[in-house]
């Protein structure tokens, strides 16, 4: 894939379904289940947007650090109780995460490690998050998601997410959890180049997968 560009083009308006707060409560409860069989117990806090994602804010956050070493990231907006959202790609529909190797910090405004990569992964879920309701996207394809004018372009390479073969699912219904990992342009363009699965077997190699920190070196 190329870059995000059409995210900002023309699109046709959805004929949106309403739901009861009774069944987003619902779904609410049963997709927090289905994450945290996957992704370990949910943190208490939830990093909320000021506008919401549904009216064209960031997405809330949701972290998860009892999984893997560091912290996971989760969306929860992307679909709706029906299970519609996301355009289906060959394997359904989703809902995304990111990761980092850095511990969760609740301190506010802090410069740390931790929450200048929280809110950059922010920042590119959500942009995913809303392009995912206009395109296709698969796992093993890559993207660029445009920055601010002089900042180089987020390198964005995605993958289905099933550690331990465990799958995401939100009461019977089976979706699948897309991995959004940040990688470096030249382990794009060699993805690009050589398949995403020779790019994931270096990086799982060098012990850096599924983490989207670049304060590491290229693995090639």
């Amino acid at each position: 894939m190329g870059f995000l560009k059409r995210l900002f083009g023309k699109k046709e308006t959805p004929i949106v379904k309403e739901f009861t707060q009774e069944e987003f409560d619902k779904d609410y409860e049963l997709k927090s289940k289905g994450l945290e069989n996957v992704l370990g117990k949910m943190h208490d806090l939830v990093g909320h947007a000021v506008v919401p994602f549904s009216l064209g804010g960031g997405v809330d956050m949701y972290y998860f650090p009892n999984h893997i070493k560091g912290t996971g990231f989760a969306t929860m907006e992307l679909l709706d109780p029906d299970g519609n959202g996301p355009k289906k790609n060959r394997l359904g529909t989703y809902e995304l995460v990111a990761f980092t190797k850095h511990g969760y910090s609740s301190v506010e405004g802090e410069t740390s490690p931790f929450n200048l990569i929280e809110r950059k992964a922010c920042g590119f879920l959500t942009a995913i998050g809303m392009y995912s309701s206009q395109a296709i996207l698969n796992p093993n394809e890559t993207i660029e998601v445009p920055n601010g004018s002089g900042e180089e372009n987020t390198c964005l390479i995605f993958d289905l997410y099933e550690p331990d073969g465990k799958k995401f699912k939100i009461g019977d219904r089976q979706h699948h959890l897309l991995l959004c990992m940040q990688v470096f342009r030249q382990e794009m363009d060699y993805a690009r180049q050589n398949g995403s699965a020779e790019l994931f077997k270096l990086l799982k190699e060098k012990e850096v997968y599924p983490y989207s920190d670049l304060d590491r070196d290229p693995v090639v």
